[in-house]
């Protein structure tokens, strides 16, 4: 069932255009207060990995309003991706960094956002991101993971952290929870599940991971929890 005009609509090119960044500003001040807006447009947040964490992750600050993104990946966008990642099929092959970029403007066509092509190690965490306000981790790789969050508890005095840990499979949803490790670290996952034979990444269960993230990453920009 297609509703009616839409899609002749959409093949004349009769579609609405891009409202101004004011307008944009205006709708948000409206559903959010002018307060809380304020604070998220002047935030500032890095996304490190692009897959089903950190895509999901970007698209929901993207949305809420946050006004600058850092996006650091060094992959290309696969075919197997898609099951759970914010990509597209005319975007595989393309630089995770690129197509989520593409991506998020469509959602948001006025926030900033900077890219880091690179493979990361734990000595550039600090150096690239010491100045954002919320440091998301949103790797794959455990050996990342744990570079990450050695990151936060040593060399990144001030930034928010929020990291992830064990979102694989389809268990019970409430397993997937918010720790706090201490001040403007913490962490979401079950803890537990991780991926394997039988047990994979599912978009359902990484999606409730990255949202409790990018929830995490509001709370801390908004001075909720410190």
């Amino acid at each position: 069932m297609v509703i009616a005009g839409t899609t002749e609509d959409t093949k004349r090119g009769n579609v609405s255009p891009i409202p101004s960044q004011e307008e944009i500003n205006a709708a948000l001040i409206e559903r959010h207060s002018e307060e809380i807006h304020s604070k998220l447009q002047q935030a500032s947040v890095a996304v490190m990995g692009l897959g089903g964490l950190g895509s999901s992750v970007a698209v929901a600050l993207a949305r809420i309003g946050v006004g600058k993104l850092v996006l650091a990946d060094y992959d290309v966008v696969d075919l197997s991706n898609l099951n759970r990642q914010y990509y597209f099929f005319d975007q595989v092959g393309m630089l995770k960094t690129e197509a989520l970029k593409q991506n998020l403007v469509r959602i948001n066509p006025y926030i900033s956002i900077d890219l880091v092509v690179h493979r990361l190690s734990e000595e550039m965490i600090p150096e690239l991101f010491g100045q954002v306000d919320v440091l998301m981790e949103c790797f794959d790789d455990p050996v990342m993971k744990a570079a990450g969050l050695r990151a936060a508890l040593t060399a990144l005095p001030g930034v928010g952290y929020v990291g992830a840990s064990g979102m694989a499979g389809y268990g019970d949803n409430n397993t997937i929870h918010t720790r706090k490790m201490k001040d403007h670290v913490f962490l979401v996952g079950d803890f537990e599940s991780a991926a394997e034979d039988g047990i994979s990444l599912m978009a359902p269960r990484v999606g409730i991971a990255a949202h409790q993230q990018a929830n995490q990453a509001v709370r801390i920009l908004l001075g909720v929890d410190e």
